[in-house]
């Protein structure tokens, strides 16, 4: 990490001319953006198949172990680096929010899906071995239907993401067990969705339970149920990833940091970040450059 922490966007990446959407196969991607390995924050939705390597990746400042058909998503916003163990190969696909858009009646309907939840822990997901041909082939048909500019070949490649995001999907829960998502499953994602809309002004439960509608007990209940953590601890883990993300711009100081999430002075954000992050500001940005990642 240098001066400034890198923010990058689709179109710096691409050589096919457009900025909404890059396809490719990981080993050239890599050998061209290889300073990528340093921490950065995506503009954009990514998703990455390894099909071969070694080493770990970090998503929002918890680290993978690299394994062959280990799929990972990522939504905007999110910080990821990586550093890999000799040869590395797979898939990327990068696009912007706008590429679906136009295509899907539902434009929330990327945020329906476990994996584009912005919630780290269900975004890594082992492919098992039965399902595998299915995902590589998938991303090979992808690579062929970019490079060969068809008509409505942004059209096939949507809908080929499409079969790619609903067969992870059925994987991933069920792996996880998950039933299909229900009322309590959407409350929780709409009080996560407030929570990135307003962590730095809304701090308590009661204000967030009272946009939607229900009462300050149901959402701790909910929280409770499905995470195992109050409501008050999900609303501070948000703060305290914003902060661990602000702390890795080498640009903005402390006090500015503690503004931007609005935090009465230095010295009040400095003793709330202490206290769930187990370090000061200062000595986690410390840490994290002299690690190099996270």
């Amino acid at each position: 990490m240098k001066k400034g922490f890198p923010v990058v966007d689709i179109c710096t990446l691409s050589d096919q001319q457009q900025d909404d959407l890059l396809i490719s196969r990981f080993a050239p991607y890599l050998e061209k953006h290889h300073n990528l390995s340093l921490a950065h924050k995506h503009s954009f939705y990514h998703v990455v198949l390894f099909t071969k390597g070694g080493g770990t990746h970090a998503i929002d400042f918890k680290t993978f172990s690299v394994q062959p058909f280990q799929i990972y998503f990522m939504v905007p916003g999110q910080v990821h680096s990586w550093s890999f163990k000799g040869a590395v190969d797979g898939y990327i696909i990068n696009f912007s929010a706008l590429f679906f858009q136009s295509f899907l009646l539902r434009p929330d309907y990327l945020d329906s899906l476990p994996f584009f939840s912005g919630n780290v822990d269900d975004e890594v997901i082992n492919i098992p071995a039965e399902q595998q041909p299915a995902v590589e082939r998938i991303f090979e048909q992808l690579i062929i239907e970019t490079a060969a500019g068809n008509r409505m070949g942004k059209d096939m490649v949507r809908a080929l993401m499409m079969q790619l995001f609903i067969l992870v999907a059925r994987q991933s829960q069920q792996q996880d067990n998950l039933p299909a998502p229900g009322y309590n499953y959407t409350l929780l994602q709409s009080f996560r969705k407030l929570i990135d809309q307003n962590y730095a002004t809304l701090k308590l439960p009661k204000d967030y339970a009272a946009l939607l509608y229900i009462t300050p007990n149901h959402l701790n209940a909910l929280c409770n149920d499905i995470l195992g953590i109050s409501a008050g601890e999900v609303i501070r883990n948000r703060v305290i990833l914003e902060a661990k993300r602000l702390l890795i711009n080498l640009e903005l100081n402390i006090t500015a940091i503690a503004n931007q999430l609005n935090f009465a002075d230095n010295s009040y954000f400095t003793k709330f970040f202490k206290k769930y992050a187990g370090v000061t500001p200062d000595e986690f940005r410390k840490n994290t450059i002299n690690h190099g990642n996270h």
